[in-house]
């Protein structure tokens, strides 16, 4: 009777071992079904990341050359060079050859002076006009007189260039008026200055006009 019941007992616990097993079995495959396992695994052990790490190739580069070392040279200061000129009694009665020795020259002679050209200068020619022709009727009325002194300067053919002008002034513009309408006039009549006897292209001269009334 003892016999059986321990019989029965070691069959009790190998079917409870064998339930367990199946039981473990099945839940097993339930969490694999239901992703339960998968779910558990991440938790326990996160997902492993990959990062690509690009490797840097790092060039072996030359030491940077000494910086030049910078000498001041030696100074060289030469001898300073001293001739001494000694006196040498010379017993010799040979005869010496002096032509190597320099001769002074005469200075070159002087440039021979500038030749001096002579000017003779422009002058009122004949027929000129005379003053009493351009004497302003308004000033002999009003008993005006004076003298202009006039510049004028003429072409090789005496004629007037440029407009007359004053180089004085009597003190009445009427009557300047009148000394450079009488210089216009004569015009043609004057003659031109020369310079070694040929007319000069341009020469001037100045001449005074006087207004004088007569009794």
């Amino acid at each position: 009777m003892s016999a059986y019941a321990q019989d029965s007992q070691f069959f009790t616990r190998r079917a409870v071992v064998f339930l367990l097993i199946i039981a473990v079995h099945v839940f097993i495959i339930w969490a694999f079904a239901s992703g339960l396992a998968r779910r558990a695994i991440e938790t326990l052990a996160p997902p492993l990341q990959t990062d690509i790490v690009e490797e840097v190739q790092k060039h072996d580069q030359p030491p940077p050359p000494p910086p030049p070392q910078m000498e001041r040279p030696p100074v060289e200061i030469p001898p300073p060079e001293v001739n001494i000129d000694l006196p040498v009694e010379s017993s010799s009665t040979a005869i010496q050859d002096v032509t190597d020795k320099p001769v002074a020259k005469a200075p070159p002679p002087p440039p021979p002076p500038a030749r001096a050209v002579a000017r003779i200068p422009a002058t009122i020619g004949k027929g000129f006009p005379d003053s009493d022709e351009f004497y302003p009727a308004a000033s002999k009325r009003l008993g005006e007189e004076g003298v202009v002194t006039v510049h004028v300067c003429v072409d090789p053919r005496g004629k007037v260039i440029d407009e007359p002008t004053i180089a004085k002034t009597s003190g009445n513009s009427r009557l300047d008026e009148g000394a450079i309408k009488l210089a216009k006039a004569g015009s043609g009549r004057y003659k031109a200055g020369t310079a070694d006897g040929k007319p000069e292209d341009n020469s001037c001269l100045s001449f005074n006009v006087k207004f004088q009334l007569r009794n």
